[in-house]
């Protein structure tokens, strides 16, 4: 399918993966779930077009140390639109004693970063299958309410992070293959978030919190491979039998899998 890239001012990752083809022979409906880059550099004009294409409800995979670093985008005081935000990172330390629930430090860790080389949570043949597959284990609260948060919308929804490519790429991933995408369509979008990585850097790099990150790094280092999403897939398929499955071990349910297929299937 021609890939249905949307330009604007101040993203340079910005898409619609309708278009797709599902298993059945079907299609992702366009104009249901865009994915991009970080929203911190929208124009008016740029605020203007997404809601134009009828965005109502944002998933902010950031940390909570990058939001509250960058600071708010131009969406977020906007009344049309629903930010939801659920940090794909481990960033907070566990509850004592009887009360288990995770407790917000004072001073949010500045480790809560892409790219900073933490040991993922498992350990796969392939590093970055590694680190996606680390998401749902440290944070499965978060990947099932960003799911959720794409079912439910009222309109269409934009997923991002900081790159666009992989705390996002996981998640538009598993959205696509529970609403019965192919796979392999799963994995070629994926992947091309490559096409647009020389841009994603470059807008990055003008931030000050992520550009002492980034300074050293060859632009190989940020290619979205499909051998990654093939690795992680291969392992879900593998060890749990398929995406809703694995799903399934942290709370999602049939009426969840039924609610984002109608959304993306209609």
């Amino acid at each position: 399918m021609d890939r249905l890239w949307i330009e604007m001012d101040g993203l340079a990752n910005l898409r619609d993966v309708g278009g797709l083809r599902t298993r059945d022979g079907g299609k992702i409906i366009p104009g249901r779930l865009l994915r991009s880059d970080n929203l911190q550099d929208l124009t008016e004009r740029d605020v203007e077009a997404l809601l134009g294409l009828g965005i109502t409800d944002v998933v902010d995979l950031r940390s909570d140390y990058e939001i509250e670093i960058e600071g708010p985008n131009r969406l977020s005081d906007h009344g049309r639109v629903r930010i939801h935000a659920h940090s794909m990172f481990r960033e907070w330390r566990e509850g004592v004693g009887s009360d288990k629930a995770d407790v917000r430090p004072e001073v949010l860790p500045a480790e809560a970063l892409p790219w900073v080389d933490l040991e993922p949570s498992v350990d796969l043949d392939n590093d970055m299958a590694s680190v996606y597959l680390s998401y749902v284990v440290d944070r499965p609260d978060s990947v099932v309410a960003a799911l959720r948060a794409i079912g439910n919308a009222s309109g269409a929804v934009l997923v991002h992070c900081a790159a666009g490519k992989d705390r996002t790429g996981t998640i538009v991933a598993l959205a696509l293959l529970l609403a019965g995408a192919d796979r392999e369509a799963v994995v070629a979008d994926y992947a091309a978030s490559s096409d647009r990585v020389e841009g994603v850097v470059n807008r990055l790099m003008t931030s000050r919190t992520y550009v002492d990150n980034l300074r050293d790094r060859p632009l190989s280092s940020h290619l979205s491979r499909p051998e990654s999403m093939r690795a992680l897939l291969d392992h879900v398929e593998q060890s749990y039998g398929g995406v809703a499955e694995l799903l399934s071990r942290i709370g999602w349910t049939d009426e969840d899998t039924n609610r984002i297929r109608a959304k993306l299937r209609g």
